[in-house]
């Protein structure tokens, strides 16, 4: 008898661990964004952000987004035409892809309850270029399984790291602004649907 309970105990936990082991999220668009504020002349800072974001975290802690960069919008049509081709080039360049691992972080965030992740590895693919990043992470897990991440503090991202200067330039002549910066901080809030 006892024999059997503990073959029941470890066949249940096995499966409880087995479950857990083949965890993938997926992110909710609808409930998920990434934003940037842009600064002019200066003194006026607009935030802006993408409508069409995609991401999955799978069991392995590896965890993408990918920003449809044709999908940014800053209220202003012809600055989002100028934004997409002559900085973004999303006919050449369509996404940007942000990978990061989250493996160290798997077993404390599957536990409901918030967290802060503290230099999270990530790679930036911009326009051509790679760049890592490390990223300070809130994360929240329901009992449910599902998790939302949200940028404890702004990515600062340089358009000189990702040879995107000279379309800072352009669009500061087009709009004939006399600055336009070319570091931004960029935020994000993201919503994982456990599957």
């Amino acid at each position: 008898m006892f024999k059997a309970l503990v073959i029941t105990g470890l066949s249940l936990s096995s499966l409880l661990m087995s479950n857990f082991a083949f965890a993938n999220w997926l992110l909710d668009n609808d409930k998920s964004q990434v934003s940037f504020v842009s600064i002019k002349k200066d003194t006026i800072a607009e935030a802006h952000h993408f409508t069409a974001i995609e991401g999955k975290l799978n069991d392995k802690g590896e965890f993408n987004v990918y920003i449809d960069l044709a999908s940014v919008e800053t209220y202003i049509p012809i600055r989002n035409q100028r934004l997409t081709s002559l900085l973004f080039e999303v006919n050449t360049f369509p996404k940007a892809v942000l990978t990061a691992n989250l493996k160290p972080s798997l077993a404390i965030i599957k536990k409901p309850g918030s967290y802060v992740l503290k230099g999270i590895s990530a790679e930036l693919d911009f326009h051509g270029n790679k760049k890592s990043l490390s990223i300070d992470v809130l994360v929240n897990s329901n009992k449910s399984g599902d998790l939302t991440l949200a940028s404890f503090t702004p990515v600062i991202i340089n358009s000189g790291d990702f040879g995107v200067t000279e379309g800072v330039k352009q669009l500061q002549e087009l709009a004939g602004l006399p600055s336009i910066a070319t570091a931004i901080p960029v935020s994000f809030a993201l919503t994982l649907n456990k599957q």
